[in-house]
């Protein structure tokens, strides 16, 4: 038998539950324009009913709140993350292709084709009178003004790879400031929800989280309820959150989390020639490799990587023929000789590898190299490496021969390396056939090369000069030699011994060591023009400028001089053609992922998101609740007061 004032309190039960909803009602509506807020609702069931024992059975005994839950689809949130990867990654290309377009851009000003043009034009003058000065010293000035530009491209591409690198760093930052406080909700959520309640706002926090985290890396979420360990059926209201980056390395398991860490590269252990000091590598705290060129890494972090150290798919790679002991530098270490395939590095055109040393993977084991050299032996083409044994973990041994060789790792994407082993390629062929055309050439018999200047390969045999040199690098006094003499020896560079190019007979000269950064023309001819003789010999007449007819030729034949299957003038085109197609990828796949990141968003929040009409028909629907609770309670209150006060009086 229930008591006489039960159903004061059924219905107190139903006014507890009315303002619980009309608080929950509020607080969704306060929320409304809060990014990451998953609106909420009371989860109610009816309270377990009375047994009367009579007639009628069991009487109803109000209502429980059981829960206020967030309404959140973990389907819409998979897909927003997954699509954020992908969106980090073309945002980054959109915006380094971009500047990449402007920088190669022709602005009829000071762009290749405005600058090779207007040499063109000087260098048909100096083929009309060989003897004139003007048009010699015009054509000088034109070739410097080529060789500024290259001079200038090299210097924003290395900027441009700087920014690269410092972005990395600071989204290495990101990401471990990210897991440190995702580790920190973590343990706030369980002490929470430990007590029975749910942390819905602690858990939109956390989500909001993985928001951000997703544009910047590949995410992975699993969430798993923490049993009893001596009773496995029982929950206890915790939960394992784990945050997998990278291909399924963990960044935050539970209220653990793992930190990364950003170590800049030595001078010594650059992977391409043309690669600035100190770019970063990413490790863990713990020493293990992160897997910076993993192709299953995803995000804004990947975009930086591919254009900073795109290099097309090409990078070097061989098969360990030998190991031998060498003395260098007065040191015994080992060297090893490795055969290649690749035309890039058969070429010294095309060649990008590192000439201050690096790091090697030899049948995955890591070593270190600290010079080389490429020569061609009974037909096989192979490089020569001196290992730094101290450096390395072990010393090589002939048990690793048959093992691949690895220097760095394919990129598949046209970056910052690959634009300037292309504008390397073009200047090296380009400086070769000019350099061959005027070494050929007649200067003036009267003209003596200035006192300052050494006459032992900028000056060739016969008083025949070389138009192209190298800034930076020395062999004996001497940078025309180590460029395009026929026989190449080791030099000095910044006070170490280099022989990365005393090999090259095969292709008759050191064209691996001129860059787009140190290419120059000769002092000696920006100083007295009447040095570049432009005829063959010295009894041709002035019209006669055999060797000036060639080089002018040379410009838009095929024949003498090709680029990528173009002529020399198509340099730019090229290019040009590489970048826009890149750029106009980037564009549309961040357009695309960006209409899908809209289009999700908006699914997620119709289920998530806070509609303000719904929640004002909730209001009214909640407030009448309210109400006729507060009315029955008002009607048992005048019950009670005629049962208590008036009967049986």
């Amino acid at each position: 038998m229930p008591s006489q004032f039960f159903g004061l309190y059924v219905a107190g039960s139903g006014l507890r539950s009315a303002n619980a909803a009309l608080n929950t009602t509020a607080n969704n509506i306060a929320n409304t324009q809060t990014v990451g807020y998953s609106r909420q609702k009371v989860v109610q069931e009816a309270s377990d009913p009375l047994r009367t024992f009579a007639t009628y059975g069991c009487a109803g005994a109000g209502v429980n709140v059981i829960a206020i839950e967030r309404i959140r689809s973990n389907f819409y949130d998979v897909k927003y993350w997954n699509n954020q990867n992908r969106l980090g990654k073309y945002e980054v290309q959109q915006y380094y292709m971009q500047t990449l377009e402007d920088y190669f851009i022709d602005d009829n000003l000071s762009g290749f084709n405005t600058l090779f043009n207007r040499m063109a034009m000087a260098l048909q003058e100096v083929t009309k009178d060989a003897s004139s000065t003007s048009t010699k010293t015009a054509y000088i000035s034109s070739m410097k003004a080529m060789t500024d530009y290259f001079n200038n491209m090299y210097g924003n591409l290395r900027e441009m790879q700087n920014d690269l690198n410092l972005e990395i760093k600071q989204t290495v930052d990101e990401i471990n400031a990210i897991a440190e406080k995702l580790a920190i909700l973590h343990k706030q959520i369980n002490v929470i929800e430990m007590s029975g309640t749910v942390a819905n706002e602690l858990r939109d926090q956390r989500e909001k989280l993985i928001d951000n985290l997703s544009l910047l890396v590949d995410v992975k979420v699993d969430e798993y309820p923490v049993t009893d360990v001596n009773d496995p059926d029982r929950h206890t209201g915790a939960t394992m959150y784990i945050v997998s980056i990278n291909g399924g390395q963990i960044l935050s398991n539970g209220g653990e989390f793992n930190q990364l860490e950003c170590t800049s590269r030595k001078p010594n252990e650059k992977v391409n020639q043309t690669d600035i000091d100190g770019l970063f590598d990413i490790k863990w705290a713990n020493g293990n490799d992160f897997g910076l060129q993993s192709a299953s890494m995803s995000g804004k972090l990947r975009g930086l990587v591919e254009m900073r150290d795109g290099n097309n798919g090409f990078h070097f790679n061989g098969r360990l023929r030998d190991v031998d002991t060498v003395v260098y530098n007065g040191q015994l270490t080992s060297s090893i000789t490795v055969a290649v395939s690749d035309v890039n590095l058969m070429d010294m055109k095309l060649c990008n590898l590192s000439d201050t040393g690096g790091q090697m993977v030899i049948g995955g084991q890591l070593y270190y190299f600290q010079d080389w050299k490429y020569e061609v032996v009974d037909g096989v083409a192979q490089y020569n490496f001196i290992m730094d044994n101290e450096k390395s973990d072990e010393i090589i041994n002939a048990s690793r021969i048959g093992n691949d060789v690895l220097i760095g790792r394919s990129v598949e994407y046209q970056g910052i390396p690959y634009y300037m082993t292309q504008m390397n390629a073009w200047l090296r062929g380009f400086a070769e056939k000019v350099n061959e055309i005027f070494h050929g050439e007649y200067a003036l018999s009267d003209v003596q090369p200035p006192a300052a200047m050494p006459d032992n390969g900028v000056l060739g045999e016969d008083g025949r000069y070389y138009i192209f040199t190298a800034n930076g690098f020395d062999n004996q006094g001497d940078p025309g030699a180590i460029l395009f003499s026929g026989s190449i020896s080791s030099g000095a560079r910044g006070g170490q011994q280099y022989s990365a190019t005393e090999l090259l007979a095969s292709y008759g000269s050191g064209l691996y060591v001129i860059t787009a950064g140190n290419i120059a023309i000769n002092d000696a001819l920006m100083q007295n023009a009447d040095l570049l003789g432009a005829k063959s010999e010295s009894s041709a007449g002035n019209e006669q400028s055999e060797q000036a007819h060639k080089v002018y030729q040379l410009l838009n034949s095929k024949e003498m001089f090709s680029f990528r299957n173009g002529t020399a003038k198509d340099f730019l085109e090229m290019l040009l053609g590489d970048v826009a197609l890149n750029a106009s990828n980037a564009n549309t796949f961040h357009n695309t992922f960006r209409g899908m990141a809209t289009a999700i968003d908006n699914q997620r929040s119709s289920i998530s998101g806070v509609d303000e009409d719904e929640e004002a028909m909730n209001l009214v629907k909640f407030q009448n609740a309210y109400h006729l609770s507060s009315r029955m309670i008002q009607t048992l209150t005048e019950i009670y007061n005629r049962l208590i006060l008036q009967t049986g009086v």
